[in-house]
């Protein structure tokens, strides 16, 4: 009889719960398979689980984890058993057509990228498959711990994304919409990549203080003020260079481009979790013709661009843990999971140990 692990799974829309299931035992050729470390729930783990992408039955949770490499494929170098790896939350092929266009987060079709708890098993498991281990794997600095070293398999890179995405000049201007841990992250990758004025829009004041924190000047509250008459007061009249979406909601998408000046970059970090459309504000959008670039993406993986997180967090440029509020073993995930979902109890990201 196959040895049996603990996972955390999506039954169906709006239920979850703990099965066993088969430890899996075959990486196959190009794969690997880890023994999973830690963990960390994301908004968007709760958003499946609502029916965001569609029904699921007993697919089990979960893209972000660091782990010990149990087992490799016979195709795999960079890692071998007992090697600490962190592995994104995107796990492309890298030989599609997308991929080799230079999209691998949209691998082999629209989101094609994500595969973890998506098309495939997730990793809140006590193991976990890793597909295309060759290019997926990256093996963790020895400086870094793996409560530092799970934040880059989606929060660094989705918000660094998001940031990058901007196009933000050397010295210009960016407001980065919502200090969740993707804005947060946002708002520290706009500092890290010359930003000379960065502003957060955020009303909970634990991610006020986390934004100053991770590089914000500027901190405006939405309820108690217009953000975008801010932005405009703060900015001379002219709007921001960049503006960077990070919530996923129609009323901040429409003021990132409200508050972005002509030829300006709004980035969209944010998942759109429900709803058919997102409506585009038209004259803010200069009826179509104001040069405001509207740029989306997907969480960049690869072992390539993990490896250049890691390295931030070897080289002291930065420390995610700050983001960490909770922490619980893995028998108390659903717990853990309804908190997410709730945001109760100021709530950033629950960690998972295991």
């Amino acid at each position: 009889m196959a040895k049996q692990m603990k996972t955390f799974v999506m039954k169906g829309i709006g239920e979850v719960g703990v099965m066993e299931k088969p430890v899996p035992a075959d990486p196959g050729a190009s794969g690997a398979i880890v023994k999973t470390t830690v963990a960390l729930i994301c908004t968007s783990d709760t958003h499946t689980v609502k029916g965001a992408i569609g029904e699921r039955d007993n697919l089990t949770l979960g893209h972000e984890a660091v782990g010990i490499v149990e087992s490799v494929g016979s195709e795999v170098t960079v890692a071998k058993p007992g090697d600490r790896v962190a592995v994104n939350a995107i796990t492309p092929c890298y030989t599609c057509e997308n991929c080799l266009r230079g999209y691998p987060s949209q691998c082999r079709q629209m989101l094609g990228g994500w595969k973890f708890a998506n098309i495939k098993d997730g990793v809140f498991a006590e193991y976990f498959h890793v597909n295309n281990a060759e290019a997926n794997l990256a093996r963790i600095p020895d400086s870094v711990p793996d409560e530092s070293a799970v934040y880059t398999t989606d929060m660094m890179s989705t918000g660094f994304m998001g940031a990058e995405h901007a196009h933000i000049p050397i010295g210009g201007s960016v407001a980065v919409f919502a200090q969740g841990p993707v804005g947060l992250m946002a708002t520290a990758g706009a500092r890290l990549l010359g930003a000379g004025l960065v502003i957060a829009v955020e009303s909970v004041p634990k991610r006020q203080e986390l934004a100053r924190h991770f590089g914000a000047d500027e901190v405006i509250d939405f309820t108690k003020e217009d953000p975008v008459e801010r932005i405009r007061e703060l900015t001379g009249g002219d709007g921001v260079d960049s503006a960077i979406e990070a919530l996923g909601a129609q009323i901040t998408f429409e003021a990132c481009v409200k508050a972005t000046r002509p030829g300006g970059t709004i980035s969209v970090a944010g998942y759109f979790g429900e709803g058919d459309y997102v409506n585009i504000p038209r004259e803010d959008w200069g009826v179509g013709m104001s040069d405001k670039v509207i740029r989306t993406g997907l969480c960049p993986g690869g072992r390539e661009r993990m490896g250049r997180l890691l390295r931030l967090i070897e080289n002291g440029r930065i420390d995610p843990t700050p983001m960490t509020t909770h922490t619980f073993p893995f028998e108390k995930i659903p717990e853990a999971f309804r908190l997410m979902d709730s945001k109760e109890d100021g709530v950033i990201k629950p960690l998972i140990t295991f």
